[in-house]
């Protein structure tokens, strides 16, 4: 919960505090005045609602405290342990009260004396009571507050135990009916006892863990994306505003550290949407059960692992069988000796992954590095010789596509280019893929200043008349 809620529940919680302590001190006069046990039972039960509001408010301070070594997930739930205090509050105010009534049956205090100010007051109290609770439940929905939400029920209590009273106040000085202080007091029992139950359910579920969201709904928000194929295990725990959400994902099992990573920031903003009050959503990676290897995965998850690159990955049939081609980058300051060890490595690899290729084709090729720190005045215009070079270059090569978009920008270490493409829309994305690597191929090869360039393909869009 953020600092600027914590403040507004704890302003809440104060103002809160103040009316019902004047409700309850009204009332507790009141009844010890008149005798009335229905109207002192229901002082004493304000007096609770009071006492609930300064044990709210130590909680809310106590929650708001950052996580540390002994409390790593934070310390949110001492407002759960504070709604459970809550609760048992209220079950001794019920005992209280059934005990005043079964001391009234045998005789130990005398029949209530009822004015024309009881009936004054209890109304008073009344409407002071429907203020507070309707200002404290709004105020828990909007802030999303478990400790609101369950001090806004226990004082709920406090309209229907004052209607008890008003009703049996009336029954009495109409008819002169003395027992009905004793079914009052029953009545604010049953209704506090209630009201105590659900408050204590509530509050022992997020300690029992009791999940907020159900795995089928977590699982289908997840799925519903496009990089998502399979959640196999969905799980949340916590109050409604902090949740915690686990998912185990499978994937593709040559995805890279970047493509698991990219899902996992899908899911988490999926989740964000979904939840309220989110905190975190941790996401584990499942590989799944290898079929059909794509030889290009494969490659490139190997290489990732060995701290290479590869492109112009291909698999081709030949009469010796199914070869491998590919080109690996390796640092410039490698020696040949160095480099043929790692992409050896690499090979042997490739080929345990892939037993259907009978051989891996490797060459090796120098990462491209330019070095750090790019001269601002002069850079606009090496920008724009680089793109009319690259568009140069890339129409004398594939006259037949349209390049298009082209953007020369600041790398990490060096030069970055974008640029769009337009092709056959019937064209295969495989075939297109190879169009853009040939072409990524080509220009960093005959412009070393380039440290990235990322062609965007598109299809020809043909307008039917």
């Amino acid at each position: 919960m953020a600092v600027s809620t914590r403040n507004e529940v704890r302003q809440v919680l104060l103002i809160t505090l103040v009316l019902n302590l004047l409700v309850a001190f009204s009332k507790i006069g009141i009844g010890t005045l008149t005798g009335a046990l229905a109207i002192l039972a229901d002082g004493f039960h304000s007096l609770v609602d009071g006492s609930s509001n300064v044990v709210a408010l130590v909680a809310n301070r106590l929650a708001a405290r950052p996580p540390d070594a002994d409390h790593p997930y934070g310390h949110r739930r001492y407002e759960t342990v504070a709604a459970l205090g809550i609760g048992a509050f209220l079950l001794v105010v019920a005992w209280e009260i059934f005990s005043s009534a079964l001391g009234r049956l045998m005789g130990e205090s005398s029949e209530p004396t009822l004015t024309p100010l009881s009936f004054i007051i209890m109304l008073v109290t009344l409407l002071v009571n429907i203020g507070i609770t309707t200002y404290e439940s709004r105020a828990g929905r909007r802030l999303q507050s478990e400790l609101l939400t369950a001090d806004a029920a226990h004082t709920r209590t406090d309209v229907f135990v004052s209607l008890s009273v008003l009703a049996s106040m009336a029954l009495q000085v109409a008819f002169g009916w003395a027992w009905v202080d004793l079914v009052a007091a029953g009545v604010i029992v049953i209704l506090i006892v209630r009201v105590a139950w659900g408050v204590l359910s509530q509050a022992g579920g997020v300690l029992v863990d009791t999940a907020p969201y159900t795995p089928e709904a977590l699982t289908r928000w997840a799925e519903a994306l496009p990089a998502v194929d399979r959640v196999v295990r969905a799980r949340s725990r916590g109050p409604l505003d902090s949740t915690h959400v686990d998912l185990d994902v499978q994937v593709d099992p040559y995805a890279t550290a970047d493509q698991t990573e990219a899902i996992a920031g899908a899911i988490r903003a999926e989740m964000a949407q979904r939840i309220p009050g989110l905190v975190e959503v941790e996401v584990h990676f499942i590989p799944a059960e290898k079929q059909v290897s794509d030889p290009m995965q494969v490659a490139r998850a190997r290489a990732d692992a060995l701290g290479l690159s590869t492109h112009e990955v291909r698999l081709v049939d030949s009469t010796q069988g199914r070869l491998l081609e590919l080109h690996v980058e390796v640092p410039p300051s490698q020696t040949l000796a160095e480099a043929h060890t790692s992409v050896t490595q690499l090979e042997q690899e490739i080929r345990t992954a892939l037993p259907e290729v009978s051989e891996v084709l490797t060459h090796i090729e120098p990462r491209q590095i330019e070095p750090a720190g790019i001269d601002d005045e002069s850079f606009p215009e090496m920008a724009r010789e680089l793109a009319e070079r690259a568009l140069v270059r890339l129409q004398t090569v594939y006259p037949d596509a349209n390049w298009h978009h082209l953007h020369v920008y600041p790398g990490a270490s060096g030069v970055a280019l974008s640029l769009h493409v337009h092709l056959p829309a019937q064209l295969s994305v495989e075939a297109a893929h190879q169009i853009a690597e040939s072409a990524e191929t080509l220009l960093r090869a005959e412009m070393p200043q380039l440290e990235r360039v990322t062609i965007h393909t598109e299809p020809i869009m043909v307008l039917v008349p």
